[in-house]
């Protein structure tokens, strides 16, 4: 089995990185394998609705977004984190991931998905919220913890002192492993849910 995580950060070792290697731990002894891409340094620009994705399959853009989207189908659960700017996530990993989500038309269902925010003080719920909706359009189960998956630093390292926060990582990341194996024993057994045709509808209505 295998978790990619998203690293929303510009910075490489800084506090979100130090919550994705806290659940790391707990996914390696597990046996899961485990990849993280880093997104908040890179250059990465928003969606333009083009709509191209639908006839070739990927991203106008030739950028990280098309790199990762063959990793977002193989994966069995995706992590993203993100630090907490304006009560939001980092807007360059929302750009990614709205453009990641948008472009990518295999199904999603079942894979299991879990955000992660950090901060030095308010903003995670709001954060939390924003981040789990990629997960709930797509049909993806939501990994919980034993509080709303925050963890909180000032200072690069900081949250290594937020021992709240770093047990709510590993029991994150446990619930996470947990979600996968029963999923995949499930799908063995019975499959996925059966998929109606999509009904999409409009509320404007001509005369």
């Amino acid at each position: 089995m295998k978790v990619l995580m998203i690293n929303g950060s510009p910075k490489v070792n800084g506090n979100t990185a130090i919550a994705l290697k806290e659940m790391e731990k707990v996914f390696v002894e597990e046996n899961i394998e485990v990849e993280v891409v880093q997104v908040g340094s890179k250059d990465i620009r928003g969606c333009i609705a083009c709509g191209s994705c639908f006839t070739t399959g990927q991203c106008v853009f030739q950028d990280l977004v098309n790199e990762c989207a063959k990793k977002f189908e193989e994966c069995d659960g995706l992590v993203i984190a993100s630090p907490v700017y304006y009560a939001s996530a980092n807007g360059t990993l929302i750009s990614f991931l709205d453009r990641l989500f948008y472009s990518t038309h295999f199904d999603r269902r079942m894979k299991v998905g879990a955000s992660v925010a950090c901060a030095r003080r308010g903003g995670c719920s709001a954060t939390f919220d924003e981040l789990n909706k990629y997960f709930t359009i797509s049909g993806m189960p939501v990994a919980s913890s034993q509080y709303w998956n925050s963890i909180h630093g000032s200072k690069p390292g900081d949250v290594a002192e937020d021992l709240e926060g770093l047990q709510t990582m590993r029991t994150l990341a446990k619930n996470m492993v947990f979600l996968m194996k029963s999923i995949a024993l499930g799908k063995e057994a019975y499959g996925l849910p059966e998929k109606e045709p999509k009904v999409s509808t409009s509320f404007i209505r001509k005369l």
